[in-house]
């Protein structure tokens, strides 16, 4: 392995060390000396990647994974209910992927600003997804799409924050069927 190689490598372990423990034991009762243990480095060595702690959270916030979907994958001409049910499945597994890095940020966000503003900026991109999909749905559509679809994402986003507490899977089969049978009455109408 080169040298660059390396290097990943050990930023990579820093931050998987980094995002147990703090899903563990919360960021604030998580030392560096810990990470560092954890992640089989020197302390210095994360210190040299990360310059202080709120650094690294900050790069797990950028671990969050992608919200873009390709619509083809996703959206079915004139069904915008089969259309959502598809998108939310695709943010489902996205989701279930970095379950403890989103438990994790859910809890942070309240003390860390660069934490909150990510997972504000994740919701927004929840909306243009939703909003994307509704729209190649239903091209014609009158309704208040844009309405709906801050519905959906709002739905979604707590569906996704509650996911980390066991036995609590909150279903979003009746939010998805109203904002499409809204949707597709507007259209009906229209």
């Amino acid at each position: 392995m080169g040298e660059r190689g390396a290097e990943a490598s050990a930023r990579e372990r820093i931050l998987a060390a980094a995002e147990e423990l703090f899903a563990e034991h919360g960021f604030e009762a998580t030392p560096i000396s810990r990470i560092a243990d954890r992640a089989g480095v020197p302390k210095g060595l994360v210190h040299y990647y990360f310059a202080r702690k709120p650094d690294l959270l900050e790069a797990l916030v950028d671990r969050l994974p992608d919200e873009k979907v390709p619509l083809e994958t996703v959206v079915v001409p004139g069904q915008v209910g089969e259309s959502l049910r598809r998108l939310v499945d695709v943010l489902d597994a996205n989701a279930d992927s970095s379950a403890v890095l989103s438990h994790l940020l859910w809890r942070e966000a309240d003390t860390h600003p660069a934490v909150l503003a990510a997972l504000q900026a994740r919701f927004e991109r929840f909306v243009a997804v939703i909003r994307e999909v509704m729209m190649a749905a239903l091209p014609n559509c009158r309704a208040d799409v844009e309405g709906a679809a801050r519905l959906l994402a709002s739905a979604l986003s707590y569906r996704h924050s509650m996911a980390r507490h066991p036995g609590d899977d909150p279903a979003i089969d009746r939010e998805l069927k109203f904002v499409a049978r809204g949707l597709e009455l507007s259209f009906e109408s229209g």
